[in-house]
């Protein structure tokens, strides 16, 4: 039970603090007047929640790529 509290938490604090990560670089970017912002929904929740920052740089590659 401790492993899935455990696990439960520590996704639960990577999707938060990745979509604070999100909403930062979009404030950031939207400063720079660049466009491709990432939305924050459940996909990029997931994302950041699972892979953590590395998931975060995964959505603003694939983001930029279609920009490309």
């Amino acid at each position: 039970m401790k492993n899935r509290m455990e696990f439960l938490l520590n996704f639960m604090l990577r999707a938060v603090f990745g979509l604070i990560a999100i909403y930062f670089i979009n404030s950031f970017l939207q400063g720079q007047g660049l466009g491709g912002s990432v939305g924050i929904n459940p996909v990029s929740f997931l994302t950041s929640g699972i892979l953590g920052f590395p998931g975060i740089a995964l959505l603003y590659g694939i983001n930029f790529y279609f920009i490309l």
